[in-house]
């Protein structure tokens, strides 16, 4: 038998009976930590014994709770009988208790749960907060290990165990990546103690704050009901139900084709502007189609977001072996695009949907100069490509001079297809992997430049027909000796 008592979150106030009968009636009681406040007010009979020392033995927590799972265990197989008493609850933040509920029911051994007060309760009436809205549980050294927290920021949440100013540091790294510097937290001291104290501060100060200790917590209020993605996913749903709205009930994946193209450009439209905030709104109004599709397909019965999100996250995982698995790390973008080929290839080989041709798979709707310079580099990748960069210089001559020599209309047409595919080949030798951004550029700069042409023209008062060429292009040197 295996007992595992709460001692709640400080004050002696805070025992249960039932927890007091259990340590007056043990012979020994080992304690998770001596370090707690109600310890030095527990009956004076009782022999206790902590594992205070394992956390100075072993560098890793998980190390830290193997080790007191196995010294109970063994204890409880040689006496009979063991009560182990922690901070807290047993079942809320115990990691230990995790640990010796699993292996003790491996070795088929009883176990007894004497609940106490966690620090939950005490914390929250501290910062005032109702447990049933929406309060987010988390170990905070579990989210400190993270590059992103698992939260929803549209609710609010309590991590645990921030007992220390490393902790904290990591902590508020991790939480920057979604919540403002400047946002205002609360850090609860002893909760559940006559000495327990809330301190209020922005996130990014949380590790300057000297009051850290054993019981700090970290209460994170709701960001904004609408911070969320999961809030999007609700308006969306909410959009395409009954009571919806009638325009978004209609949409299907074929009718909303138009705006997923047209939302994608002015996104690249923004990026061409670098105007951050203008691609905030964009990469939003795109995100919004993704939804919506993804809406059409869990009414449809097609896929839900969970298996869009999954699968995505599964194939991140599988297509990063240098950094999730058992390749060995490196710098080298080379070996990193090798690799990524050949977890995509491996899939390939393995999907029943599998193309006959190396150059299936990439899209037919994209715009052509894309699919041109993706076409190019597949079959380059194969093989199938000019040795060195003077032999695609020479096929551009050979092309152009085709063109030149054509003598009908269609052939010359014809011809000059061959030269831009040429060009585009060119342009991947010269590490142009992006034509299409190139051309957008491109593209902008003569809109500059012949807008300029059309200032100057409209200062003279007559339209563009009315002046001669060469007054037209030294307006245009004039842009282009201007930058624009």
């Amino acid at each position: 038998m295996i007992t595992i008592i709460g001692l709640g979150p400080g004050s002696i106030g805070h025992l249960t009976g039932q927890a007091w009968d259990k340590l007056q009636a043990a012979d020994t009681v080992y304690l998770r930590t001596a370090r707690h406040p109600c310890v030095g007010q527990l009956p004076a009979s009782l022999n206790w014994l902590s594992f205070d020392e394992v956390y100075q033995t072993c560098q890793r927590f998980e190390d830290v709770y193997a080790e007191i799972a196995e010294r109970l265990l063994r204890a409880a197989e040689r006496d009979g009988q063991v009560v182990y008493a922690v901070p807290g609850d047993p079942l809320v933040g115990e990691a230990s208790v995790a640990r010796l509920i699993k292996r003790a029911r491996e070795r088929a051994l009883e176990l007894e749960i004497v609940h106490g007060l966690s620090f939950i309760e005490p914390c929250l009436s501290l910062v005032g907060h109702d447990a049933l809205d929406g309060l987010q549980i988390l170990d905070a050294l579990s989210v400190a290990e993270q590059y992103h927290p698992p939260i929803n920021p549209a609710l609010p949440a309590l991590l645990a165990q921030v007992y220390s100013r490393d902790v904290a540091s990591n902590l508020k790294l991790t939480l920057m990546n979604q919540y403002p510097d400047e946002f205002r937290v609360s850090l609860v001291h002893a909760a559940g103690d006559a000495e327990a104290s809330v301190e209020s501060l922005r996130l990014f100060e949380i590790d300057r704050s000297s009051k850290i200790g054993i019981t700090t917590t970290l209460y994170l209020p709701a960001l904004g009901a609408l911070s969320s993605f999961e809030s999007l996913q609700n308006i969306i749903a909410h959009l395409r139900a009954p009571e919806g709205c009638p325009w978004d009930r209609e949409q299907t994946h074929q009718s909303l084709r138009p705006f997923l193209i047209e939302e994608t450009y002015e996104v690249l439209d923004t990026l061409d502007a670098d105007k951050p905030q203008a691609l905030c709104q964009e990469l939003g109004d795109l995100l919004l189609q993704i939804l919506l599709h993804t809406q059409i397909a869990i009414d449809e019965g097609e896929f839900y977001m969970s298996d869009l999100l999954r699968q995505l996250n599964e194939k991140m995982l599988r297509r990063h072996p240098h950094v999730f698995g058992d390749v060995a790390p490196t710098s080298d973008l080379a070996q990193l695009s090798r690799i990524w080929n050949e977890v995509k290839a491996a899939e390939k080989a393995g999907s029943p949907q599998q193309g006959e041709s190396l150059l299936d798979g990439v899209s037919q709707a994209a715009p052509a100069l894309f699919v041109a310079q993706r076409y190019s580099a597949r079959a380059a990748k194969a093989g199938f490509d000019w040795p060195d960069i003077a032999g695609v210089e020479a096929k551009f001559k050979e092309e152009l001079a085709e063109a030149l020599a054509a003598e009908t209309r269609e052939e010359r047409v014809n011809e000059l297809g061959d030269l831009l595919f040429v060009t585009v080949n060119w342009l991947r030798w010269l590490g142009i992997d992006d034509p299409e951004s190139l051309l957008r550029g491109i593209n902008a700069k003569f809109y500059r430049r012949f807008k300029h042409v059309e200032t100057q023209a409209a200062k003279q008062g007559k339209p563009l027909g009315d002046f001669s060429l060469d007054e037209l292009d030294r307006w245009w040197r004039e842009a282009k000796r201007a930058g624009l």
